[in-house]
């Protein structure tokens, strides 16, 4: 069957995106038309390659479904799309310096899902993060560009030079973080910790103590550990920022605020991430655009 045109390829990942990631969708209506249709390809095929461990057929997938996955990524970074959505990435690919490397190492992350549902110290748990989701900041970096001019202008001559696919990884791995508290309930039915198994036995928190849904003064204790932690990769990211493109600012500093107060929810449901989701309402997310257009126009 002949593939889909472009426009329909764009529109179906758009469709996804809104469908699937209200919050981030938000931020790429703030893109520039190219830029965003760009990031829409890219978080299609990052949800599809999530979904071969995490969706409804994720019973059937073996590390051969993961190498064939592969080599659809290999055949479409050379320009051959295998399915309608891939028409989308290709096209981005054609417009942006994308590598293959970081989707590869997405690849390698929903390995690791393959096989563990535990990490024993926090090393373990950032080198998955990375992969799930550090990796989508560097390819995002590569759509939104960098405003090198402003890196040399001559008042900042004394200003040590900023890495923004450093900081964008960072800004991955927070959102992961986040996610990672935000869906500790979820994640126990599936009989998945994230949490890292050494800093449950720091504050005396057991693994049954999860699965039964215990909130307590140990566990909200240990959530405020983890939200410090993930507030700190947070404000790491925010440094590589004014490094971005200038279309660029407005959207990242949205999309960063907006995720970063799910934590702020979390708080206010009394660390309570068992039965109650946490989530950032409409008028908030609202609330929250005049700031981060300041925050990119001045910082």
């Amino acid at each position: 069957m002949p593939l889909v045109s472009l426009d329909e390829a764009y529109e179906h990942c758009r469709q996804i995106t809104e469908k699937y990631a209200k919050t981030f969708y938000l931020g790429t209506l703030l893109m520039p038309e190219q830029k965003r249709r760009a990031i829409w390809a890219i978080y299609v095929w990052c949800r599809r390659t999530d979904e071969l461990v995490d969706g409804a057929s994720a019973e059937y997938t073996t590390d051969a479904t993961l190498d064939q996955w592969e080599e659809n990524l290999e055949s479409i970074f050379v320009g051959h799309p295998i399915e309608n959505v891939d028409v989308a990435l290709v096209d981005a690919l054609g417009r942006f310096p994308l590598e293959i490397q970081p989707f590869r190492d997405m690849i390698a992350g929903q390995r690791m899902d393959l096989y563990r549902n535990r990490y024993e110290t926090f090393e373990e748990l950032n080198l998955y993060c990375y992969r799930v989701a550090g990796t989508v900041g560097i390819m995002s970096a590569a759509v939104m560009g960098t405003d090198v001019g402003r890196q040399t202008a001559p008042w900042a001559t004394n200003r040590e030079p900023v890495n923004p696919i450093e900081e964008a990884i960072a800004l991955g791995i927070a959102n992961q973080l986040t996610n990672i508290l935000r869906d500790v309930g979820e994640d126990a039915r599936r009989g998945r910790i994230y949490i890292p198994l050494e800093e449950l036995a720091l504050f005396d928190y057991t693994e049954e103590d999860l699965f039964n849904g215990v909130v307590d003064s140990r566990w909200r204790e240990l959530m405020q550990f983890q939200i410090q932690r993930a507030r700190k990769t947070f404000a790491q990211a925010e440094q590589g920022i004014s490094s971005l493109s200038r279309d660029a600012r407005f959207p990242v500093w949205t999309a960063l605020m907006l995720y970063r107060q799910i934590l702020d929810v979390i708080e206010r449901n009394q660390y309570d991430v068992f039965r109650k989701r946490a989530y950032v309402s409409g008028p908030r997310k609202l609330l929250s655009l005049p700031l981060a257009r300041l925050r990119a126009e001045v910082l």
